[in-house]
């Protein structure tokens, strides 16, 4: 017992039974508290990926409201182009009917031996015209600038709607 190792060892010994338990205590807590702050983060992960999975939900479901609503917007809008073509129709039948009506007047005043001759090239003359007016009104240009008319007027219509 005169040994100084022997006391050196006895006093080490005492020092970690004496501090070892606050040491203990202290790295204890330390731990439990990163385990908790790692568990806090875990939930506030999972919470804001349920949130942005809700977010997503609801964007798609605006998504397909939308598309929805486009599809509608683009069936009114193939609907009012056939209408505006059926009322250009109309419209250049009318014009055709007027010309021909002048054209008529015109073979009226004309003399009896050419009334055929007349007639045949007022006929012709009509015809031609209304072609003409078809054609300058119901070319494929117009019906695609009406089109892009609707098409272009879309973003108006979906905010106003």
């Amino acid at each position: 017992m005169s040994d100084p190792k022997f006391w050196v060892a006895v006093s080490f010994f005492l020092f970690f039974v004496l501090l070892g338990k606050k040491i203990w205590g202290v790295l204890t807590s330390a731990l439990d508290n990163k385990a908790e702050g790692i568990r806090r983060q875990l939930s506030e992960a999972a919470e804001l990926r349920s949130q942005a999975e809700q977010m997503l939900a609801a964007a798609e479901a605006e998504r397909t409201a939308a598309a929805r609503e486009a599809e509608g917007l683009l069936a009114r809008a193939r609907a009012e182009a056939e209408r505006l073509a059926a009322a250009a129709a109309a419209e250049a039948e009318a014009a055709a009917k007027r010309r021909e009506r002048m054209a008529m007047d015109r073979i009226a005043a004309a003399e009896a031996s050419a009334v055929a001759e007349v007639r045949n090239a007022a006929a012709d003359i009509a015809g031609a015209a209304a072609r003409t007016v078809i054609s300058e009104t119901l070319d494929a240009t117009a019906d695609g600038a009406l089109v892009d008319q609707s098409v272009a007027d879309l973003p108006k219509a979906l905010r106003a709607a």
